[in-house]
């Protein structure tokens, strides 16, 4: 005889989760969806003011940002009783990002220049937040692989203890992946644009 117990985990970094029915998969539910903030201008001096004032605040700095992504962590277990020992039946890590980028109202009309320099710094910020996104990916992939890996325990009181364990240990590692990547990029960053100007400049002949 066994008997079979649903206990719903919730996890998450920045905004509230939603929850579905747990299955015994390795794979998590991952969805990424996009939305953009109108800038204009039309000098670089513009620009960077356009997205000082009107990029995305996160909560995490309290600053506005020429990009953003936010993360959504979500996800049910259950846990099986058999033979006086629980384990995990079942594991499913949801993960939801939200991808916000600029858009350039007068791109059309800029000159060959401005336009240049623009196409250069939006993809570099558009790469930025794909990256993101990436390591979150990697860590919701994670996460599902370690609960599902959980030994069985003497109860599902002290299985679920080790589930909100790993949770915290693996979402953790995920802020602290998330923080080296955007301090490395932000010491790089202007030594970065310059390589990718002259390399789109190269390709483009000019």
């Amino acid at each position: 005889m066994f008997s079979m117990r649903r206990v719903r985990r919730f996890f998450g970094v920045f905004l509230l989760l939603c929850a579905i029915p747990a299955t015994a998969m390795a794979e998590p539910i991952i969805n990424k969806t996009y939305s953009y903030f109108r800038i204009g201008g039309r000098t670089a001096e513009d620009l960077d003011k356009e997205l000082e004032n009107l990029g995305p605040l996160t909560r995490g700095t309290g600053h506005r940002h020429p990009g953003a992504t936010e993360i959504k962590y979500g996800g049910d277990v259950t846990y099986v009783e058999s033979g006086g020992r629980c384990s995990v039946g079942g594991a499913r890590v949801t993960l939801r990002t939200h991808i916000i980028l600029p858009r350039w109202g007068n791109r059309g009309r800029a000159t060959a220049e401005l336009g240049f320099i623009w196409d250069t710094l939006s993809k570099d910020i558009k790469r930025h937040e794909e990256r993101h996104a990436e390591i979150a990916r990697n860590h919701a992939r994670q996460l599902e692989r370690e609960l599902l890996g959980l030994p069985a325990n003497r109860t599902c009181d002290a299985l679920e203890k080790q589930v909100a364990e790993t949770t915290r240990r693996v979402l953790e590692a995920h802020d602290r992946e998330q923080l080296r990547f955007d301090q490395i990029e932000a010491a790089n960053f202007d030594a970065r644009m310059m390589r990718l100007l002259q390399y789109r400049m190269k390709r483009s002949g000019n």
